[in-house]
């Protein structure tokens, strides 16, 4: 394929003769996701370069070759983070980490740089980058749109150093303040509720049905089973439904960042004052 994958795929089908809404009504798909595809915004599923490659005539060429990027992501997350770039929104359940789109350089480096077993100094900037350009789905000001739902644990254990924690609580609230995402904790006097066993994704999209990811200790899943997704959904609705209201959850993100850069500031002076004894 001497050039990208989605030039490659117009040029075949143009060459048979077909626009983007014969072929997507051959393949099953929608045109918007024929365009997308050509245009280098999407990544078609395998089962749809499967069935590229069966109206096109193509072999298995679109199925073989699909673009597979150099990120650096675990194996396991790599669909997920593909889907995450399609996506028209996107509800996060965080319950331990800030979600990875949502994270500052500063926090994502101290998350990824405590990995057991250690990495790098290279390895983790390679994975920052990566995390930084997940991130980049927030340039657009409106797609996607981003709910974020945070058990107040994400908020209470520190990462990093407190200033590193008070610049990531801090970016939240710009993000929600702006109305670029919407932001919700589950207090602990809330007690348990039904997300609570791990970290949860849902995703929807322009023009393929809704998709689910769970992520575990070294595991995770996407979910494309419409009972399955539908079940998750229903779990985060309910565990929404008893969360903060945005105008309290963000009064206490401030509140805890005043909190860690009341730490900083502490920790800097008695820093300061040690150095000025020696």
């Amino acid at each position: 394929m001497g050039t990208n994958y989605g030039d490659w795929l117009k040029e075949q089908r143009e060459v048979a003769g077909l626009t983007q809404q014969q072929l997507a009504e051959a393949a099953v798909m929608t045109r918007t996701h024929i365009a997308h595809i050509e245009a280098g915004r999407r990544v078609p599923s395998r089962e749809d370069a499967r069935r590229l490659d069966n109206v096109l005539n193509t072999g298995n060429v679109l199925s073989r070759f699909l673009p597979q990027g150099e990120a650096a992501v675990a194996d396991y997350f790599e669909a997920a983070r593909l889907l995450e770039q399609q996506a028209v929104m996107i509800r996060e359940f965080a319950l331990s980490f800030v979600p990875g789109i949502l994270q500052t350089e500063r926090y994502a480096r101290a998350v990824l740089s405590t990995s057991f077993p250690p990495v790098s100094e290279e390895e983790c900037d390679r994975l920052v980058v990566t995390r930084l350009e997940r991130a980049k789905v927030l340039d657009d000001p409106v797609t996607p749109v981003v709910w974020a739902l945070l058990d107040e644990a994400v908020l209470r254990r520190r990462i990093g150093g407190p200033g590193d924690m008070a610049e990531q609580l801090n970016h939240l609230v710009r993000l929600a303040e702006t109305g670029r995402i919407q932001v919700h904790v589950l207090p602990f006097a809330l007690g348990v509720h039904p997300l609570l066993s791990n970290m949860l994704t849902l995703m929807w999209f322009e023009d393929q049905p809704p998709v689910a990811y769970g992520e575990g200790l070294w595991m995770g899943r996407v979910h494309d089973s419409p009972s399955i997704v539908r079940e998750i959904q229903h779990r985060y609705d309910f565990a929404l439904g008893n969360a903060l209201p945005l105008k309290e959850s963000l009064a206490l993100l401030r509140a805890t960042a005043r909190d860690c850069e009341r730490h900083d500031r502490s920790s800097h002076t008695e820093h300061g004052s040690a150095g000025g004894v020696a």
